[in-house]
């Protein structure tokens, strides 16, 4: 096996445990969509073009409650800004690909792909084809995804809701979240951003709420970080 093949079934392999919460998840989305009136066609369309589970049930969730097309639109974009801090961390190993194979691996760079292939990329520094990690790792979410995504379509109405599978969705991002609970920075913001997305959701108009709780933890984490290094 060449070392192309061996990295990119190694990272198949590393975000397999994350996708087990990924299943309910989604399932979930696809019978929200259906539920909500969207067709098949629709849906399986957002799941391929947005793939982004995360920002997709935002959608969902706003378009329900009557939000307006801009805080639809500004919570999606604030959702998945993410990927920028993550194109930005991951940008020094993948500086030498050319645009197609960076165009590639950004499509694959979904919240799983990067809690796996980060770590792997700072332990195999002068490993040439180490992108093959987040592209076996971002795949193996994309199937995952589209084929729960299909099986919501189709058969989540026979799935009871006593199951309670919507516990899955913030368990997902728990699970990525482990990591960042050992410093006490992380914490905060967390535990702040938090708070204000779940008091800001009645008190906040027109469903900006995500939106809010964002900037609020980007300006803490900014102030932390800023503090932190005076002290040094």
């Amino acid at each position: 096996m060449g070392n192309k093949s061996k990295n990119f079934f190694k990272g198949v392999k590393d975000t397999s445990p994350l996708m087990i919460p990924v299943v309910p998840f989604g399932i979930i989305f696809g019978v929200l969509a259906i539920d909500l009136g969207l067709t098949p066609l629709t849906t399986i369309a957002m799941s391929i073009i947005i793939f982004g589970g995360a920002s997709q049930i935002i959608f969902l969730q706003l378009f329900s409650a009557g939000a307006s097309s801009f805080v639809i639109l500004s919570s999606v974009a604030a959702v998945n800004s993410r990927h920028l801090l993550y194109g930005t961390v991951l940008s020094e190993h993948l500086s030498d690909l050319n645009l197609t194979w960076k165009i590639i691996v950004s499509y694959f760079l979904v919240d799983q792909a990067f809690a796996v292939s980060n770590d792997f990329f700072k332990k195999n520094i002068k490993d040439k084809d180490k992108y093959f990690h987040l592209i076996g790792g971002g795949l193996n979410c994309w199937i995952v995804w589209q084929i729960t995504t299909i099986i919501g379509i189709y058969l989540g109405s026979i799935i009871p809701e006593k199951l309670g599978l919507t516990f899955a969705i913030p368990l997902t991002f728990l699970a990525l979240l482990v990591n960042d609970f050992r410093k006490l920075t992380n914490v905060i913001v967390i535990i702040v951003s938090g708070s204000v997305a779940t008091f800001g959701y009645q008190l906040i108009p027109f469903k900006a709420y995500v939106i809010v709780a964002a900037l609020v933890g980007l300006l803490v984490a900014f102030i932390l970080i800023s503090f932190g290094k005076k002290d040094e």
